[in-house]
């Protein structure tokens, strides 16, 4: 007999060793369920493999599932597939870089474009004459005043010329900045006054208009010049635009231009009755002929301006602008500011000059207005918001860039820069300042764009520290220009007329005749050269050049390794189980 509590030792054990015994015997179980499950998988997939090659469109695939096929030849097909493959990798992203950095071609417009479908062009004349002496031989000439001027630069710091009134000096001071600027030397010394508001002085030194302005027609009506003509301010003083937008329709409110931009003519007041005109909408459905800006409605001379320009031999002053007098023109559209220095045609006194003019125009095509200004190259008018305009073109975004620029650099902008009212306006120590800003600036983009050039980042798109990308509709107005001598005194001569010349002694007289050579014209038009269809039907001509594929190709792959895998899975553990 055992004592109790060895029997109870003895089945502890016993019972351990039954369980031990069991759960290796489960375990065994359950690994060789996992092997039949594993080969079970194995077998389907491969089975699945095969049937897929057999079946495939895609070419070359089939020779790889083949189990009789030999391997040599197996590896043979397996590097054409992989070679064809590489293949349509690099021409596919050949096409999408082409996509991605070029979307965007300007060709032809389908059709031809009427001029009475875009404005007239805005017309500025500026006249070489900057000041009229009131009294001649009482006033001191703006030569005596600069050759005073350049003795004191190098003798003081300080101008302070004698028996000078004080308009006289304020108009010197104003003429110093309208006249020939790039002989202003850097360092020029101080001139005694006050602040000047530049555009009252150039306003009291003004010409008489309808002296200069002799008469105009518009559209074969003869009228007064000042029924068409604003003054507009501009780098080379006081000028006169026909047909551009008011001021106020340019700048915005709280800008200096906009505080002075007068009255409106009699022309501009037909916009109020209409939707107003902009370049990208163009002219309301149901505008009338008149309409402001003006329009016409053929080519040639009696469908333009005509205008008879006079000055006279005793009030030219050579020593302001040189020996070039005359008139400077400038042709732009009607939302552009003029910049007069940097493209205008000259017209010399004595000749009868005729611009032809012929349209430069570009549209857009709706499909490019989802793309980025970056990869289009243009802006449409609410993408690029400008500080001190209300209209986005290039050459507007241009001269605010330089008037910020210059205000860096010199800490003050020229008279005739668009600026806010707190803006510091340059005085006459300045002028060498603000005269190089501009050659600083377009240094300063070239360095800028030539280092991105170099460094391989042009290719994704250069935004310029101006960021002054082209507008998506834009419109140039090139001319063709004709002259002849105009003799206005053997004229008079011939038709006995004596009175004119005693009435306006020492003239010298133009004529200038702008008109459209052509009623209808060739636009422009940016529209996509690779859209999305075009890239995918470019993809799809490469896939099946290459290997038969095509997107029935990728749902037959999707097909066989989804619900065929299944399938073949189910059928085989059936046959397991059986």
């Amino acid at each position: 007999m055992f004592p109790k509590s060895g029997r109870d030792d003895i089945d502890f054990d016993l019972e351990r060793g039954v369980s031990i015994m069991l759960g290796e015997k489960q375990r065994e179980q359950r690994d060789h369920h996992t092997s039949d499950d594993a080969s079970t998988a194995c077998e389907g997939l491969l089975t699945t493999y095969h049937e897929y090659c057999a079946h495939t469109s895609i070419h070359g695939v089939q020779y790889l599932g083949e189990r009789e096929r030999p391997l040599r030849e197996r590896i043979f097909w397996l590097c054409t597939f992989v070679i064809s493959i590489y293949a349509c990798a690099t021409l596919i992203s050949s096409a999408y870089t082409k996509w991605t950095e070029t979307p965007v071609i300007v060709s032809f417009a389908e059709k031809s474009t009427p001029v009475w479908n875009i404005p007239f062009p805005a017309v500025t004349v500026c006249s070489e004459t900057k000041r009229v002496l009131k009294e001649k031989g009482k006033e001191t000439t703006y030569a005596d005043l600069y050759s005073q001027f350049s003795e004191e630069n190098r003798a003081s710091r300080v101008f302070k010329p004698s028996n000078v009134s004080a308009l006289e000096l304020e108009e010197f001071r104003t003429l110093l900045h309208v006249c020939n600027t790039q002989i202003i030397e850097e360092g020029m010394p101080l001139i005694a006054g006050d602040d000047l508001d530049y555009f009252d002085v150039l306003e009291r030194m003004l010409p008489q208009f309808d002296r200069y302005f002799f008469y105009c027609r518009w559209l074969s009506r003869f009228g007064e010049c000042e029924k068409f003509f604003r003054k507009t301010l501009t780098e080379e003083g006081i000028c006169y635009t026909f047909n551009g937008l008011r001021a106020s329709d340019i700048y915005r409110e709280d800008t200096y231009q906009y505080q002075h931009s007068g009255e409106a003519l009699e022309m501009e007041n037909i916009s109020s009755r209409h939707t107003p005109w902009t370049l990208e909408t163009g002219y309301s459905h149901n505008s009338d002929v008149e309409t402001f800006p003006a329009r016409v409605l053929s080519a040639g001379a009696r469908s333009g301006i005509f205008l008879a320009l006079q000055s006279f031999k005793q009030e030219v002053d050579y020593a302001c602008r040189g020996p070039v007098q005359g008139f400077k023109v400038l042709l732009h559209a009607p939302d552009d500011v003029p910049q007069v220095s940097k493209q205008f045609v000259r017209i010399p006194m004595g000749k009868e000059v005729l611009i032809a003019v012929k349209p430069n125009m570009i549209t857009m095509s709706t499909g490019i207005a989802d793309y980025h200004p970056q990869r289009r190259q243009c802006f449409l008018s609410h993408e690029r918001s400008l500080r001190f305009f209300k209209v986005y073109t290039e050459s507007n975004c241009q001269l605010e860039c330089l008037a910020n620029f210059t205000l860096t650099k010199c800490g003050c902008v020229k008279f005739s820069m668009p600026r806010n009212m707190d803006m510091p306006v340059c005085g006459e120590d300045k002028i060498h300042c603000y005269d190089r800003a501009e050659r600083q600036l377009l240094v300063r983009e070239f360095k800028r764009i030539r280092a991105l050039d170099a460094a391989g980042d042009i290719s994704r798109g250069v935004e310029s520290a101006c960021n002054c990308m082209p507008a998506c509709t834009s419109l140039v107005y090139n001319t063709e220009i004709s002259q002849a001598n105009f003799d206005l005194e053997e004229m008079l001569l011939a038709e006995g007329d004596t009175d004119f010349m005693e009435e306006y002694p020492g003239s010298q007289m133009s004529r200038l005749s702008i008109y459209f050579k052509e009623s209808q014209f060739i636009t422009s038009k940016r529209s996509e050269l690779y859209g999305i269809t075009e890239f995918l039907a470019n993809c799809g001509g490469i896939f099946g050049l290459f290997m038969g594929f095509s997107i029935l190709s990728l749902v037959e792959m999707i097909y066989h390794f989804t619900l065929r895998f299944f399938t073949n899975l189910k059928r085989l553990a059936k046959m397991q189980e059986g």
